[in-house]
């Protein structure tokens, strides 16, 4: 399966929260490296990105590489950075 972006969560710890919450990402760059850090840089301007794991979870995860035929049916262009917000992205992980 070739990768045309990342699904990619990022571990930002809140003033109004208690414990950190993963924000995701649909970006659409196929580098997966490149795709993490556009998500950092991203989240940075919600909050601070955690430096270091919490409850098991790694600060910037690739979740799931999104085809571009995923990519196609959800309206993700590529060079696109969409934030998906809090909840789990069950739409984006469906095959």
């Amino acid at each position: 399966m070739t990768a045309g972006g990342w699904l990619v969560g990022v571990l930002l710890e809140l003033p109004d929260e208690p414990a950190p919450l993963r924000h995701y990402y649909a970006i659409g760059y196929e580098d997966r490296a490149k795709a993490e850090w556009i998500a950092v840089d991203h989240a940075g301007r919600e909050g601070h990105v955690a430096s270091s794991p919490r409850q098991g979870m790694e600060p910037v995860a690739a979740i799931r590489s999104l085809t571009p035929a995923k990519m196609a049916v959800l309206a993700l262009a590529k060079g696109e950075v969409r934030s998906l917000g809090w909840r789990h992205p069950r739409r984006w992980l469906a095959p």
